[in-house]
């Protein structure tokens, strides 16, 4: 009888044992971008290069951390976006391009793959960090987008930091718009001019993984150089780009929204993950490379359930990095 007991205890032991080994082998990571475009080496000077690569390596780092510690993918893709909406490097928040009017409109949006709740914001002018008023709307209301003055009505109600639009105000994109208006001074219709990379199009994001296998995506973005009439992008746009769901695949989008959103990139990929049983690699790659037929640039960065970190786009450049409990550090910026 006690050799009976001894040994299923021994056996209890075991197989707790086994679980924990198990459960510490559960994939965690996360991949950020930083905006996809015209990124030239030549042009980018070391200082410059030094800065991007630090402050993608801060963002990286501190959604990691979340992760490590047992946080949810949720929370380390927002914080992830938070970084890179503070720092004025980033066509987003702090350094958010400017419209036409010179003023500044910022679009975000957030999801979470165990149930695809998301939330988005468009056209916000006074939020500091977009992102969390997207993720108020997953979380505190009963909608998906909220727009322009609705969305900051609705942001009136949170404890959320609130900035005059000229904290937007960057140098640089100021004189980036310069060079657009330059160039629509022929035809002022912003609507009719055909896209040129050259006006810096960007955005942030981030896509996750965490310890419980929970993938999420986050994307925010201050738009395009010199829009009009109140123009929105992919970024908020869920499917266009950002997407997440447990059972394929997350993906934040960066690029020409407009074809991101005909295309819809982000849930195009994941649809052939789940359908055609092809790697999230795979899938991004393949639609990355279809829409560069059809006239359409930027890229994409890709988690999957297995633990998978990824990224596709058909630019010069993506601002980029991963990092994972089996992947290392890699903070990337050019194509080569």
């Amino acid at each position: 009888m006690k050799i009976k007991l001894l040994a299923a205890l021994l056996g209890t032991a075991v197989a707790l044992s086994l679980s924990k080994a198990v459960l510490a082998e559960q994939p965690i990571g996360i991949v950020i971008h930083g905006g996809a475009g015209t990124i030239n080496k030549a042009r980018m000077t070391d200082i410059e290069q030094q800065a991007y690569e630090a402050a993608l390596t801060n963002a990286i780092e501190q959604g990691y951390a979340i992760l490590k510690q047992g946080g949810s993918s949720l929370d380390a893709v927002t914080q992830a976006v938070i970084v890179l909406e503070d720092s004025p490097l980033f066509n987003a928040g702090k350094g958010a391009v400017y419209t036409f009017d010179e003023g500044h409109e910022l679009d975000a949006s957030i999801m979470q793959g165990q149930d695809r709740n998301a939330g988005a914001v468009a056209g916000v002018t006074t939020i500091k960090n977009p992102i969390l008023l997207a993720r108020a709307v997953m979380e505190q209301s009963e909608h998906v987008m909220l727009a322009g003055a609705g969305a900051e009505a609705f942001a009136n109600t949170l404890q959320l930091a609130r900035v005059p639009n000229n904290y937007y105000n960057t140098e640089f994109r100021y004189e980036a718009l310069k060079r657009a208006k330059q160039a629509l001074a022929p035809q002022p219709h912003q609507a009719k001019v055909p896209f040129d990379p050259a006006w810096r199009m960007g955005t942030v994001g981030a896509v996750a993984i965490d310890k419980t296998g929970n993938l999420a995506a986050a994307t925010s973005t201050g738009g395009m150089t010199a829009k009009r009439y109140g123009r929105i992008g992919d970024a908020p746009v869920i499917g266009a780009g950002n997407f997440a769901d447990n059972s394929s695949c997350a993906v934040s989008a960066t690029g020409h929204g407009e074809y991101f959103i005909r295309y819809q990139v982000a849930s195009d990929i994941c649809a052939r993950v789940k359908y055609q049983a092809k790697s999230a690699q795979q899938a991004a790659t393949e639609v990355i490379g279809e829409l560069a037929k059809v006239g359409g640039t930027g890229g994409v960065i890709v988690v999957d359930p297995a633990g998978n970190l990824s990224w596709a786009f058909n630019t010069e450049g993506m601002y980029r990095a991963m990092l994972g409990n089996k992947t290392p550090l890699k903070v990337e910026i050019f194509s080569d």
